[in-house]
């Protein structure tokens, strides 16, 4: 059976795109920047971009390219005879379902803060009453099950209508009207009264914001950095499989980058100014989208509307990232059982929504099982066994399989297969770096990972 291949460069770099753009750019880094220093975090986090995950998304780019496979048969077809590459297939798949175990009940409150914001549910309401709405949802398992079901049932949907009809065609869409959506709320929040200490904050470096903890600062960053752009588990192996060779594959990394680097920016953009505007914490943490913006919309003229938009955007960075994941699962069951989509995608939807049922119900029926301690939840778990885990151990296989000559796939063949086509060149002077400099970051991230969330 022929390989499915994109419609269009354009389409390949906004689904790619998706896949990085998620809840990671929108809903984490504003509050890490708050928390973080600003303007100064931004810096220091662009260049661990540059100088980690670029090279890694490359990397991982090439094996699916090379291979034209997913990660279910990636490292087997591209392997030395006698090694034991393809063992980590089964490591990155578990990542991909683990993944969306939680990542499909963060999904589905977007969904229902969507549903309220155009209801009117938070008009005329207190702050007290408008923070208490989130507790008030996850405390309700019909809701929250009710609404991860969703966000499961219309990612296999887009997925099983083919790449280019469905998955392609979709996320297209998806993709250019969160690129509009977040220019108008970003201008709106510019010019709120108030806003513009926020945007000093945001923009204009101020080192001083460091002073103490220089060192949790950079490890921070480098954290923000690696997790954005979703690498490690074959998330985007599977679409450089869909890809001709006409491209070289540093460039196309480049440019998913800088779109996933806009993207997180422009969230930025959007939700600090208005929170200096109200006089709320931008460093407010995870619950800064659901419990303050809430408040920030009520109290902003029309915000019932620029609400309801924000939601929507949320709704499709979540939507373009389970997509993109989902193609990932749906690829594993067609290139190892030779299943066909719809078979793969019906399967995957039972299963998905199985695993995705302890999340849901970690904030109510579940919620006095603390696998991490007191006030943790099972989305901690599963959060923790994927982010402090999986994605930096599989990026570390994705460079040592392309860096060791004899017992990997070799930098050679990396290098021919990246560099092939227009566009931007991987310098084959880079080895040493790849070889020894990423995976001692690597195995940092690691060990720090364990210190600060145990700690």
């Amino acid at each position: 059976m022929e390989r499915e291949k994109f419609g269009s460069r354009l389409g390949f770099i906004l689904i790619s795109a998706g896949c990085a753009i998620g809840l990671g750019n929108v809903w984490r880094f504003p509050y890490i920047t708050g928390q973080y220093g600003g303007a100064a975090f931004i810096l220091i986090y662009l260049l661990f971009l540059v100088i980690f995950g670029l090279p890694i998304m490359t990397m991982e780019f090439a094996v699916g390219r090379a291979s034209r496979k997913s990660i279910a048969e990636s490292f087997k077809a591209l392997e030395p005879a006698g090694t034991k590459w393809h063992w980590f297939s089964f490591i990155g798949m578990a990542g991909n379902y683990l993944l969306m175990m939680f990542y499909t009940t963060v999904t589905g409150w977007m969904f229902a803060y969507f549903f309220k914001m155009l209801r009117g549910d938070f008009v005329d309401k207190s702050v007290e009453q408008v923070t208490a709405q989130f507790g008030e949802l996850t405390a309700n398992p019909v809701a929250v099950v009710g609404f991860m079901v969703l966000a499961v049932v219309l990612g296999f949907f887009i997925c099983s209508l083919g790449l280019k009809k469905g998955v392609e065609k979709v996320t297209k869409f998806m993709m250019v009207a969160l690129l509009a959506i977040i220019v108008v709320l970003a201008v709106r929040s510019a010019t709120l009264p108030g806003a513009a200490e926020g945007l000093k904050y945001y923009l204009i470096p101020d080192f001083s914001k460091m002073e103490g903890r220089v060192g949790e600062v950079l490890f921070a960053a480098m954290g923000q950095a690696f997790f954005t752009l979703s690498i490690g588990m074959g998330s985007m192996a599977i679409f450089g499989s869909y890809i001709d060779k006409d491209r070289s594959l540093l460039g196309e990394s480049l440019s998913i980058s800088i779109l996933d680097t806009f993207v997180a920016f422009a969230a930025g953009l959007i939700i600090i100014p208005a929170c200096f505007a109200y006089g709320l914490e931008p460093g407010a943490g995870p619950s800064l989208i659901f419990q303050t913006l809430p408040n920030i919309f009520k109290e902003m003229a029309g915000g019932r509307i620029w609400g309801s938009l924000f939601f929507l955007f949320m709704i499709f960075a979540a939507v373009s990232t389970v997509v993109a994941v989902f193609e990932n699962i749906i690829a594993f069951g067609m290139d190892k059982w030779g299943w066909s989509r719809k078979k793969s995608c019906l399967i995957n939807l039972i299963l998905v929504i199985i695993l995705s049922l302890p999340c849901a119900l970690g904030f109510n029926l579940l919620s006095g099982f603390q696998p991490l301690g007191a006030g943790t939840n099972v989305l901690d778990l599963e959060d923790f066994i994927v982010s402090n885990n999986i994605l930096p151990i599989g990026s570390l296989v994705y460079v040592l399989f392309c860096c060791l000559k004899k017992k990997g796939w070799g930098w050679d063949n990396f290098i021919a297969e990246a560099n092939c086509g227009k566009g931007a060149k991987m310098p084959k002077w880079l080895y040493f770096y790849a070889k020894y400099i990423i995976p001692v970051i690597i195995v940092y991230i690691l060990i720090q990972g364990y210190i600060s969330f145990f700690a």
